[in-house]
């Protein structure tokens, strides 16, 4: 008798469910909806480029079309009782607004066009102000709070935006009785949880986002949020002292959503957490293994035993324990876009047109040149720097252009930023003791762009792999459905098992090019000076010599 779980997975623009056989991680069934509001899914603001938002309903409205409509794919091969459990993953930090009956303020009627009642999107950088506010307050009362998320807090997670939202738009926060990730909220919903105080919060969203640790009782205490502002005490009384893993059931599917979702009432719904972590799991995470989920941004996910003494780690987004897996400490980096600044290139300068400037032109011109060919070298913070600096005010650069650079030579040269930018992560990690012995790669780039693949690979030094599902985040999601639901249910006992089962890698791996290597050690070295000048305050600022550099190493390579 087959039995599966489905993972629901939230993300930027779209909602997707996957219908897993829990037995073998075979994937029998996909569905994909788009959210309807927004340009793809976002409230904009022309004025303020800073600015995502997310009307909730919409996530409500594409898990109901998602789920029945992988039922309906699966047909006769899967029935609704087949289903063993659901697991749910969304981006973060995004939270919501909800009043005392635990109902979005973006539901009520004067509230319902507002888009500071909405969710607030993880790549909202509105809070920027706040976020170095956090970050002075932390670095002279609260040390510890610093130390376990890096050294800096950033505009993208919880306590910046909720400030932001009081600073500026406080009839929004004063309406609100508390705010919650969605995360958390998506699966209270489909458990039938509306009192605000009874929603399981997630230790993947509290403790990398929410400064919530146990070694300080859990959230920041009320001195520490009171200087900021007196305000955040009364939502702090509504914030738990306890969190869950991803291990545990944050209830079961009520008779309601069973309905709306074609499954049997009463299986359980697991706890919640964050698409990237969720990823790793479906890419089988576990100690010594990177796992890079490479999409319109990046994170970078590590696991250690929680019985391993870890050093803070600064620039991380966090060190927090069983963030990812029950039992380990999960580390989590990343880069604020990757994919998204291929976009930029493609649809917003389009270069060449339509026919010559898509990413499928502008990836095959790029791979008829070699490291270096170009001259060009650029700085991958488009969207701000979220590891190792934390800065999301830095923006993108591109030095080395002459009037004979092409848009396939700025396309690879954009290409190689981020590959370079990710090998400041790998370093950061490995600089304070964390091995990588593998590097598995998951993320609709990672299986679309052999080019990209190779390149990082050249830049890294080392062999990547490839995550077997194209669904990672939905996979893991799914995985821990299939813990939660346990082993009398046809699931597992532990993630261990779960993974062993459902997990794989395909065949093929990116081998470095020793050649390419080398040339990429030299424009790494470049990258570095351009990264710490523009990056970090009172380095070496003399860059006269890069220009230059960076013509010869050019010249060399075109002999």
């Amino acid at each position: 008798m087959v039995r599966c779980t489905i993972g629901l997975d939230f993300g930027t623009n779209s909602a997707r469910a996957l219908l897993v056989n829990v037995a073998n991680g075979q994937e029998i069934a996909t569905s994909v909806c788009n959210y309807a509001h927004g340009q793809e899914g976002i409230i904009l603001d022309n004025q303020d480029p800073h600015l995502a938002r997310q009307q909730p309903q919409d996530y409500l409205d594409a898990a109901a079309i998602c789920a029945q409509q992988v039922m309906a794919k699966a047909d006769s091969e899967v029935s609704p009782g087949d289903i063993i459990g659901i697991g749910v993953d969304t981006t973060g930090s995004t939270p919501l607004p909800l009043d005392q009956q635990g109902v979005p303020l973006a539901f009520s009627d004067e509230f319902k066009d507002h888009p500071a009642a909405m969710a607030w999107l993880w790549k909202d950088h509105t809070s920027h102000a706040e976020a170095e506010e956090i970050t002075q307050l932390a670095s002279t009362l609260r040390a510890k709070y610093l130390a376990k998320c890096g050294g800096k807090y950033s505009s993208e997670w919880f306590w910046s935006k909720v400030l932001h939202c009081l600073r500026t738009v406080p009839e929004v926060y004063d309406a609100a009785y508390t705010w919650v990730e969605i995360a958390d909220w998506i699966p209270a919903v489909l458990a039938g949880i509306t009192p605000p105080d009874a929603i399981k919060r997630s230790i993947c969203a509290a403790g990398h986002k929410a400064m919530f640790n146990p070694a300080w009782n859990g959230y920041p205490d009320e001195e520490f949020l009171g200087q900021l502002d007196q305000k955040l005490i009364a939502l702090r009384h509504t914030l738990s002292n306890k969190s869950y893993n991803i291990a545990e059931a944050a209830g079961n599917l009520t008779e309601q959503w069973a309905q709306e979702l074609n499954l049997p009432a009463g299986i359980p719904v697991a706890v919640g957490a964050f698409d990237a972590h969720l990823g790793a799991v479906g890419s089988g995470i576990k100690p010594g293994v990177l796992v890079k989920i490479i999409g319109t941004s990046t994170c970078d996910m590590l696991v250690a035993p929680l019985d391993q003494n870890l050093p803070d780690i600064p620039g991380l987004c966090g060190v927090v324990p069983e963030s990812i897996l029950p039992g380990f400490f999960g580390l989590e980096a990343g880069q604020s876009a990757v994919g998204d600044i291929f976009n930029w290139f493609v649809n917003q300068v389009q270069p060449g047109g339509a026919s010559n400037g898509s990413h499928q032109a502008l990836t095959a011109g790029a791979e008829r040149l070699t490291p270096g060919q170009s001259g060009l070298l650029g700085l991958d913070w488009h969207n701000g720097n979220r590891t190792v600096l934390v800065d999301q005010r830095l923006t993108g650069m591109l030095v080395g252009m002459t009037l004979a650079t092409t848009p396939a030579e700025i396309y690879r040269a954009l290409i190689e930023s981020t590959a370079f930018g990710a090998r400041v992560i790998v370093e950061r990690f490995e600089e304070y003791g964390l091995k990588v012995d593998r590097v598995i790669n998951c993320g609709g780039i990672s299986a679309k762009n052999a080019l990209l693949m190779q390149v990082y690979a050249d830049v890294l030094g080392r062999p990547l792999e490839i995550s077997r599902s194209n669904q990672t985040c939905a996979l893991g999601a799914a995985i821990a459905a299939a813990v939660v639901a346990g082993n009398q249910a046809g699931g597992y006992a532990d993630f261990d098992q779960a993974i062993e089962a459902m997990t794989a890698v395909q065949d093929q791996k990116f081998t470095p090019n020793s050649d390419h290597k080398k040339v990429y050690d030299r424009l790494y070295g470049l990258y570095k000076r351009l990264h710490d000048a523009f990056g970090v305050k009172g380095a070496d600022g003399d860059l006269a010599d890069v220009m230059k550099e960076l013509l010869i190493i050019r010249e060399q390579v075109n002999g």
